[in-house]
């Protein structure tokens, strides 16, 4: 959905791009503090300090916003980050969704275990839907939309944590909904492909 919007952000990354691209850091740079600040909120979940790992997800999340303002704002975007932006993304929501197993999290219908990896198992194949699709060739154009592309679930999952803050069960609940939107998705991006398949 925020794929389809993107033009509302544009004057927004135009601003971000332009602050951060004075400072001495590379695009990629950027690309990797998210990882490191993904493995800080990673950490301070297992220590079930929700606040200080919303702080650093919530850093880590602007930095991978950070990294694609400056490649655009200096028109130096590559395929080498492109892919490396890709990659990290994995891991940045695999740190989060690792580190909420430790927490005491009640059972809503399944344990919440259960719903944390529909939610990174439905990440991922939203993610490899797309990718599979070209790779097969049964697109020329990059797939996107569907009900929550990565972006909108970073945003979901930040609200999850916002929510764990006051209440483990309204997390709970919130993330039994980012896994059925989640997967929705997965299977918007299949059919999807499967429809514009010229075989």
């Amino acid at each position: 959905m925020l794929d389809e919007k993107r033009h509302w952000f544009q004057k927004i990354e135009k601003i971000v791009g332009r602050i951060f691209s004075f400072l001495p850091f590379y695009p990629n740079d950027y690309t990797r503090f998210s990882v490191f600040l993904a493995f800080f909120s990673f950490y301070f979940l297992t220590q079930k300090k929700i606040i200080l790992s919303l702080f650093f997800f919530s850093i880590s999340a602007f930095c991978d916003f950070v990294d694609g303002a400056i490649a655009r704002y200096k028109n130096i975007p590559t395929k080498k980050g492109a892919y490396l932006d890709t990659i990290c993304d994995r891991y940045v929501e695999g740190f989060l969704l690792l580190g909420m197993i430790f927490l005491p999290l009640p059972k809503v219908i399944f344990p919440a275990n259960f719903w944390i990896f529909l939610i990174l198992f439905g990440g991922m194949m939203t993610t490899y839907a797309k990718a599979a699709a070209k790779e097969k060739e049964l697109v020329f154009l990059e797939l996107k939309g569907g009900l929550l592309s990565r972006g909108e679930r970073i945003i979901l999952l930040i609200i999850s944590l916002l929510l764990g803050i006051f209440n483990f069960l309204w997390m709970s609940y919130f993330l039994v909904f980012i896994a059925i939107l989640t997967n929705i998705t997965a299977l918007q991006r299949i059919y999807s492909a499967l429809k514009k398949s010229q075989n």
